[in-house]
């Protein structure tokens, strides 16, 4: 995965050239026609966040890489000025974020042990443990343990691909992992791409262009000839089931209970996930990605 981080040096090698490559009535243009992506990226991060954090630090952190953006941006390179602009958008909201993260460090320390206690149960168990394993496990009470928690979700005001217990400074792990995790987490990868796979046409379409190709909203339900709180709408009925589907086949204890299997509802739910089970075996999941776990470029003859 790319890291979104905005360097030092990187913002060095943005504002260094000695002559811009675009003027700067180009560059403003720049700036004015991209100032909504801005406000997509901020909308985007605020549904991640506590409520306490204000939407204009973030929006002002974006501006202001916006700005670094148009003023480094060389097209001759062939990248995309979107594309660009949104690395670096994304990269300074982010740094705006560390920078009000108030966790104490024996927050975080508890916070860590208790995740590696899990993950530890959860291999010994074959499942994931019950608060009070966890509390025995740890020497603790579920009073206490409850107490980290309620810490942490306070505290934290940044969430990168489920790293909710880890500062900044942990999100590169000191262990690889190990055979058996990497190919639990191949196995994952492999089967989130066979869900979306799996959606309907409209479902999938939204997924893969808001999440996979990272474009606005707008730009997407202009597409669609919807308007974009119709698009939120869909986003929303596709991560519902995109997370229903995972957990019937990797976690059938968090699936969700059906209380009328013959609603038209409970119907559609079935076959979406009849769907995704016809779609996939293990080849095909493991497939997606090399030994490493990472996904080459080109997977759809795999798939």
């Amino acid at each position: 995965m790319t890291s979104t981080m905005t360097t030092a040096a990187d913002l060095a090698a943005d504002t260094a050239t000695a002559v811009p490559a675009l003027s700067a009535a180009e560059q403003e243009e720049l700036i004015r026609t991209n100032m909504p992506l801005v406000g997509h990226l901020v909308r985007d991060m605020l549904s991640r966040i506590p409520n306490h954090i204000h939407r204009d630090d973030l929006t002002s952190a974006g501006l202001h890489a916006l700005v670094t953006a148009a003023r480094g941006w060389d097209p001759t390179r062939g990248i995309p000025f979107n594309r660009f602009a949104t690395t670096r958008i994304r990269g300074a909201i982010l740094d705006e974020l560390r920078s009000l993260d108030w966790a104490t460090r024996s927050v975080r320390t508890k916070a860590r042990a208790t995740d590696t206690t899990r993950q530890s149960l959860t291999t010994t168990l074959g499942r994931t443990p019950t608060t009070e394993e966890l509390a025995q496990a740890l020497g603790t009470t579920t009073t206490d343990l409850h107490q980290t928690d309620n810490d942490v979700q306070r505290a934290t005001v940044l969430s990168l691909q489920g790293f909710t217990t880890s500062s900044p400074d942990d999100l590169v792990t000191e262990r690889t992992p190990g055979p058996e995790d990497m190919l639990i987490r191949r196995e994952q990868i492999g089967y989130l791409h066979h869900a979306i796979e799996s959606l309907p046409e409209r479902l999938q379409t939204v997924i893969t262009e808001y999440f996979l190709k990272e474009r606005p909203m707008a730009d997407i339900a202009a597409d669609l000839g919807v308007t974009e709180s119709r698009i939120s709408q869909l986003r929303a009925e596709a991560l519902s089931l995109l997370k229903d589907g995972l957990n019937t086949h990797l976690d059938p204890e968090l699936a969700p209970a059906v209380e009328n299997p013959d609603s038209i509802i409970a119907r559609r739910r079935a076959g979406y996930y009849a769907t995704i089970a016809g779609n996939t075996s293990l080849h095909s999941r493991l497939a997606l990605t090399n030994a490493h776990g990472f996904t080459p470029l080109a997977h759809g003859a795999a798939a």
